[in-house]
């Protein structure tokens, strides 16, 4: 059974060495000294690896039921969700008015990579709550907040989300899910949707479902959609469960993973709910959890490649096969471990790189959210905006490759499930296509988001990334950092360019580049983590630290990074500027 460690080191590394949170002036940043964060994380990692991994592969192999119309959860999930509720590890970055501890949404973001590594289907079920407290936090009057957030940010009562239909999946303005409008200010809610993640269960005494719909007099497209809280059980006015709402579960999705969630088709059949947010402006309120959701699952493509890695690393470690082409390594065995091939520290030290390049991307981005939402900073948002389909496509695209890299480690092996390398692969692979399928990340980063305001984020990103090659005096020891960072960025901006002058005459040439730019940004983007990354190991060395170990294995695995994955800038320039006349050659009768 494969086995988790939360990389705690790693994490306080980049909270307090790069991203020097206790000095930051983000409000309740001050709060998170060393010996704050360091208990906060450990605890989770003892939640993470002691109760949710053990029950990965349990989750795996028995999967949910549907029975009696209610989902039954793996055997073990019911009493771990029990244990997150009390340990209040649900409501870490929660409004304490609402029951919430009220830490940063970067506190949660690092503790919530543990549960992912050590069980993603499981956090699943939280996860989602999350994302749906934050659309009625933002969107919701008085009355639903006091009504629906003190129980979901506990999570006595979990969230969903409710888009998909059977006919229409991105395309939301063609569903047919319809919202009448009752006497009582309700709505009735009957239509089908079908992806449901947590759609039901038995861990939680009720789930509140958000549900796009059409109620009328919203016309045509996404403009005539709106959002309702559509809850399994109705609410009393003494805020005890009442009546069953006619919201049922038609089946639980057989799936290539995650099959620890409960992916349900779910039926309204003329179900109560209430208006979330306002009329026909459905997809902004959705928009809320939508784009929190994009962030956790880019989140998901590292952290199930952080597990797969450990894995993979302690095979390669004990796994005895063949001799060092330089010299035996292990003479008092009949063959030297893995570990001494080339071939196979190639595959480690890709995996390795991208984790901790993605794990600080994640973790900036925390930070982004955090001074807008405690700051009102526009030019945070403005940023994470742009960055966010660039976590979500780029980290969950990567994410699945190491984890099939960290299959390979295993040979044979890695192809037999005991060892669980086949679970890593399957589960990973489904982050490249919910909420928002990747291709679709890459049409909004350069159909939408490069243009918006103006243009001004990606103008600030490239200044942001021009200042960071800008080596103080006598910081020749980071050119192996600054200069491919510096030419990567570059490339990046050309192919912005040829967008930009063949774009308008003909959209195809910039989208059928999309892909490749969405790619080339998230390379820029980990470089930059990088040469960061690199700057404070410096600092560190140059202070005296204890475990000069750690800090000098960092700059090593950057300038790995740096000399061999930074330089697909270049194959992704290449492609972009060939436009779109290859792409779309082929008439569709010739495919």
């Amino acid at each position: 059974m494969p086995s988790y460690t939360a990389p705690v080191k790693d994490m306080q590394f980049l909270l307090h060495d790069v991203l020097k949170i206790s000095e930051a002036d983000i409000p309740g940043y001050g709060d998170l000294d060393q010996g704050f964060t360091a208990a906060v994380l450990e605890e989770a990692a003892e939640v993470a690896s002691d109760i949710l991994a053990p029950l990965n592969a349990v989750g795996d192999r028995e999967g949910c039921v549907l029975e009696n119309g209610f989902v039954r959860t793996p055997t073990g999930f019911k009493a771990a969700f029990d244990t997150m509720r009390e340990g209040g590890w649900t409501a870490l970055d929660a409004a304490p008015e609402y029951g919430g501890q009220g830490l940063p949404y970067l506190m949660h973001t690092a503790v919530n990579e543990t549960f992912v590594s050590a069980n993603m289907a499981f956090n699943m079920y939280q996860g989602l709550t999350h994302g749906a407290c934050s659309a009625i936090l933002v969107h919701g009057t008085d009355k639903q907040k006091q009504t629906w957030l003190p129980k979901m940010v506990s999570c006595e009562w979990t969230g969903t989300m409710n888009l998909t239909e059977p006919h229409c999946g991105t395309d939301l303005g063609i569903m047919r899910t319809k919202a009448e409008p009752q006497a009582d200010g309700s709505y009735r809610i009957t239509g089908q949707k079908i992806f449901i993640s947590a759609g039901d269960h038995d861990m939680a005494e009720n789930i509140v479902h958000l549900v796009l719909a059409k109620a009328p007099g919203g016309g045509e497209g996404t403009k005539g959609v709106s959002l309702f809280i559509v809850p399994k059980f109705l609410v009393n006015e003494d805020g005890s469960l009442g009546a069953r709402n006619p919201v049922s579960v038609g089946k639980v999705e057989e799936k290539m993973g995650i099959h620890g969630n409960s992916t349900c088709v779910m039926n309204y059949d003329g179900a109560t709910g209430w208006l979330l947010g306002d009329l026909h402006k459905g997809m902004k309120a959705m928009f809320t959890m939508m784009n929190e959701a994009r962030l956790g699952v880019g989140l998901q493509g590292y952290a199930v490649a952080e597990a797969a890695y450990q894995n993979a690393l302690a095979y390669a470690k004990d796994r005895l096969q063949g001799r060092a082409v330089t010299g035996v390594e292990n003479p008092g065995g009949p063959a030297d471990p893995l570990i001494v091939h080339p071939d196979i520290r190639r595959n480690l030290m890709e995996q390795k790189s991208f984790v901790e390049g993605a794990r600080a991307f994640t973790f900036w981005g925390a930070t982004l959210i955090d001074r807008h939402s405690r700051m009102h900073d526009e030019a945070a948002d403005g940023l994470i905006g742009l960055l966010t389909p660039v976590l979500k496509g780029f980290l969950t695209d990567k994410g699945f490759d190491m984890s099939v890299q960290a299959q390979q480690v295993f040979g044979g092996h890695g192809y037999i499930e005991e060892w669980g390398m086949s679970q890593f692969a399957r589960d990973a692979r489904i982050a490249m296509i919910y909420e928002g399928a990747n291709g679709v990340q890459a049409l909004d980063l350069v159909g939408r988001k490069l243009a918006t305001d103006g243009g001004k984020h990606v103008m600030a990103f490239f200044e942001m990334v021009k200042a960071e090659v800008k080596a103080p005096e006598g910081e020749a020891r980071m050119a192996g950092f600054t200069e491919p960072l510096k030419a990567a960025s570059k490339q990046l901006q050309q192919a912005g360019m040829f967008f930009m002058q063949n774009g308008m005459k003909n959209p195809n040439a910039a989208l059928a580049g999309s892909y490749d730019f969405m790619h080339m940004m998230g390379h820029v983007c980990l470089g930059l983590m990088w040469t960061r990354m690199a700057r404070a190991a410096y600092l560190a060395l140059d202070a005296g630290a204890g475990d000069r170990s750690f800090y000098e294995a960092k700059i090593a695995t950057g300038r790995f990074y740096m000399a061999r994955q930074l330089p697909a800038c270049g194959m992704h320039l290449a492609r972009i500027e060939t436009g779109a006349d290859t792409v779309m050659a082929l008439a569709a009768e010739a495919f």
